[in-house]
């Protein structure tokens, strides 16, 4: 199994950070806290790194993965041109939970971008993250560390379970702070688009983006997929998922057949007692009730936690009560909908 090195999440030690780069440069992979997600990070410009980091995850070759990169001056070398709108994004943005999809320098391995001829990069503001690319001095390819299509890690744990026995390493820096991976936007089209909704708001882009476009594109369209996270099925736990209005949400719970758990948002309500025997209770000393905070914030920071530790647990359905329709829930709506989908 991989070995688990402890990290200070916010003063990383340099001796930790210098070995893990030791790691790095011996072309095996290293998984990290972000401020989004847990990474899996090889080599971005080694096409031997880049073909480890697929085959663990199981993740086909045409799927891109993000560069993460130190400052934009880093970002800027890997570009073929480097838009205004970049430069004014990455002012603002940078570094945090944007990722930002431009033309690929013909000099970078195309295997980075699945072939295409664009790329993803981005200036992650974790201190381990930026730790870990200084020390290595080169930038890291790190899509999130869990196999293709299933939970995202947002704990070192959840990486130990997932891809253990595929990679050298991992630095647990504890809980990462935001729980879903990064805004990604694409400037290489007329119009940016927001390719993958994240921690970054679309009202705050179009700040910068007036002319911003929400992708259309059919989900899982090969073609014009130029950013990770575009599958018709993706964040998906073992577990069966579905996501209803909050009484219906509450009624299936207790109709289903089956060990089942229930997520809510805000106050817990009495969930009451089922007395049929043809429907068996949820059952509340297990812990199958998880009330998730309010606030789309904090919602997406633990749905990610919760949903593992109810796969860890062995329940066979999950019942999620269904968030807001307004944009600021729009990456945990995305992240439900997908995740809901598998089976």
């Amino acid at each position: 199994m991989a070995r688990i090195l402890p990290i200070d999440p916010r003063r990383p030690q340099p001796e930790v950070l210098r070995e893990a780069a030791d790691v790095l440069r011996s072309g095996q992979l290293v998984a990290f806290p972000t401020e989004t997600v847990y990474g899996l990070g090889g080599l971005a410009l080694s096409p031997a790194s880049l073909e480890a980091i697929f085959r663990a995850k199981g993740r086909p070759a045409t799927h891109p993965l993000i560069a993460h990169v130190l400052d934009q001056g880093v970002a800027r070398q890997l570009a073929s041109r480097w838009p205004l709108q970049a430069s004014l994004l990455a002012k603002r943005f940078w570094p945090g939970p944007l990722t930002l999809v431009v033309e690929r320098d013909p000099a970078i391995p195309e295997a980075l971008s699945g072939g295409k001829p664009t790329i993803a990069i981005r200036v992650p503001s974790h201190p381990v993250s930026r730790g870990l690319l200084a020390a290595l001095g080169e930038p890291i390819a790190a899509p999130s560390a869990n196999h293709y299509q299933t939970l995202s890690p947002t704990r070192a744990e959840h990486v130990q379970r997932s891809l253990g026995d595929r990679i050298a390493l991992i630095l647990d820096g504890g809980p990462t702070p935001l729980g879903l991976e990064s805004t990604v936007v694409d400037l290489t089209s007329p119009r940016p688009r927001l390719l993958r909704p994240g921690a970054i708001a679309p009202a705050e882009l179009r700040q910068i983006l007036p002319d911003l476009t929400i992708d259309s594109t059919p989900l899982g369209s090969e073609s014009d997929r130029h950013s990770p996270g575009q599958d018709p099925v993706h964040y998906a736990p073992r577990a069966r998922l579905e996501v209803l209005p909050r009484a219906e949400a509450i009624a299936r719970a207790r109709s289903t057949a089956g060990r089942v758990a229930l997520i809510l948002r805000g106050k817990r309500r009495a969930f009451g007692r089922n007395t049929s025997r043809s429907a068996p209770e949820v059952d509340e000393s297990a812990g199958a009730i998880r009330v998730l905070p309010s606030s789309a914030a904090g919602f997406a920071r633990e749905l990610f936690a919760a949903l593992h530790d109810l796969d860890a647990g062995g329940v066979d359905v999950i019942v999620v009560e269904a968030p807001p329709d307004d944009e600021a829930w729009l990456a945990v709506r995305d992240r439900l909908e997908r995740a809901s989908r598998r089976g």
